[in-house]
């Protein structure tokens, strides 16, 4: 590894919005880890990120479970010595309503979207440490905020989810500050492989909702991490920056 380069991990890396600030990641400097649990996406995801000149660990992985993540983390180490950045991405969605979602189906909500986050954190902070520092991004959504729409995919159960993330950055940002800073993002509508049937079936009704007049791409939130990833001087924790394209400006 070039003493030039920093680490990155990126849960749910493969693809999407993932995918697209891990590259950007790599643009910026940085050598990637992907923890995703799509052999054919990391191993694509990998690809690009040696094409532009970075190097890439991959690791098949459900966040889900705490000892994959302590495990992932220390072989990093052991391979890296450092991880500067992590960036809690990987989640799921759930349209269900209270009165149709399972107990199962509303556990697994929360332990892909909140338990994960907090299964790599509660790894990675001591490498962190042992390095002097470093910067844990964490993903939430506008529905943390809003509670969605009606017709928004994802219901109260991920809404309870990521409005959880923004909750633990807060309190880990003053837990583990000064040397560690914690940010949460809050994108809006954007368009990945997973969203594309659902947006293309109405994309100018939902562009016309937007102060931007258009839905988000990867890249919007790729240029967010990678500030939150690389801006010197840093003087910014424990904040949930929305990134929504004007939508939902109060």
């Amino acid at each position: 590894m070039s003493d030039a380069r920093k680490v990155a991990l990126v849960t749910g890396g493969g693809r999407g919005i993932g995918r697209g600030c891990a590259l950007d990641l790599v643009r910026n400097g940085f050598n990637i880890v992907l923890v995703d649990m799509i052999e054919e996406d990391l191993a694509r995801t990998a690809q690009e990120i040696r094409d532009l000149g970075g190097e890439a660990l991959t690791f098949i992985a459900d966040v889900r479970e705490h000892k994959r993540a302590a495990e992932i983390v220390a072989e990093v180490d052991a391979k890296w010595g450092c991880i500067d950045v992590l960036f809690n991405n990987a989640g799921k969605s759930n349209s269900k309503g209270i009165e149709e979602i399972s107990e199962e189906e509303f556990d697994t909500t929360i332990d892909i979207n909140l338990k994960g986050a907090f299964n790599y954190i509660q790894a990675t902070v001591p490498v962190m440490k042992k390095n002097g520092g470093g910067r844990i991004i964490n993903m939430s959504s506008m529905n943390a905020h809003t509670g969605g729409v009606t017709s928004a995919v994802s219901k109260f159960s991920y809404t309870a989810a990521k409005a959880g993330i923004i909750g633990m950055t807060k309190a880990l940002a003053k837990e583990l500050g000064p040397e560690i800073v914690v940010n949460a993002i809050c994108p809006g509508v954007i368009k990945t492989e997973r969203s594309n049937g659902m947006i293309d079936a109405r994309e100018a009704q939902l562009a016309a909702g937007i102060t931007l007049k258009r839905v988000g791409t990867p890249q919007d939130v790729a240029s967010v991490v990678t500030f939150l990833a690389t801006s010197e001087p840093n003087f910014i924790t424990g904040q949930d920056i929305e990134i929504d394209g004007g939508q939902w400006v109060r």
